[in-house]
């Protein structure tokens, strides 16, 4: 893994009112790493990320995306990552070709640039003849991975994953897997959550958050090595159940 940082993070805070969403946070993320975010609901995930997105500002702390400062210039940041969430990616009453040109539009792409490289990106998903087909009428599993194909069409330096592979089967979840891994050699960063562990194993690091606050931060196996567990759902349950229960 190389040592280029595309993510810096220091004693990041965001408040709402009294509410403290995040509570400094701390970490890295390196070029063409696949860097899990784990945590609870309302664990401080989604915060965290929509600012690392610019499209929230931090209430304190030092954020550096893609070497663009979140908090004097968060609309930079856009045009240097890609993102997917699961809950909204794709157009569907557009058809999957309609889809490419718009999102390449959004990431800042001319039509000359678009045209020639939908083609090519077709081919490869396999795609061909569903170049006119509605992205409604597509099964979920096809869906997401043209989703994730048109976050990174453009060449993005991080991609942010949100939950990528909720509601597919497993078998897509391992195909949507090896473009992840495919992508990350080619030195784009993945920044991706999920609620599936077994997912977390995949990552080259991954960070848990609990209340806030990031209670862990190493590779899979360096956890597990740390707190004795055999898996990292496991690992997972036993830093974040609630200090009650673990006495």
């Amino acid at each position: 893994m190389e040592t280029t940082k595309v993510i810096e993070v220091e004693g990041l805070v965001k408040k709402f009112g009294s509410f403290v969403a995040n509570d400094h946070l701390t970490f890295d993320v390196y070029k063409g790493e696949i860097f899990g975010f784990l945590g609870a609901n309302g664990a401080g995930k989604t915060t965290a990320i929509r600012i690392l997105c610019g499209l929230s500002r931090p209430t304190a702390g030092k954020v550096m995306v893609a070497g663009i400062d979140a908090a004097r210039q968060p609309e930079e940041i856009k045009k240097r990552i890609g993102y997917m969430s699961q809950r909204f990616s794709l157009y569907e009453d557009l058809t999957v070709t309609e889809n490419i040109e718009l999102y390449g539009g959004i990431y800042g792409m001319t039509m000359k640039e678009i045209r020639p490289r939908i083609a090519e990106l077709l081919d490869r998903l396999d795609f061909t003849g569903h170049a006119d087909t509605l992205i409604g009428s597509l099964p979920l599993g096809l869906r997401q991975k043209l989703a994730f194909a048109v976050a990174v069409f453009h060449n993005p330096g991080i991609v942010f994953l949100d939950e990528p592979t909720s509601g597919v089967d497993p078998i897509t979840r391992r195909q949507f897997w090896e473009m992840i891994y495919e992508t990350a050699a080619a030195g784009i960063t993945i920044f991706v959550t999920t609620h599936y562990m077994d997912e977390a194993e995949y990552c080259d690091r991954v960070t848990i958050m609990n209340e806030g606050r990031i209670v862990a931060l190493d590779t899979p196996s360096a956890l597990r090595k740390q707190y004795g567990t055999s898996s990292v759902e496991e690992l997972f349950v036993k830093i974040t159940r609630p200090q009650r229960e673990r006495i």
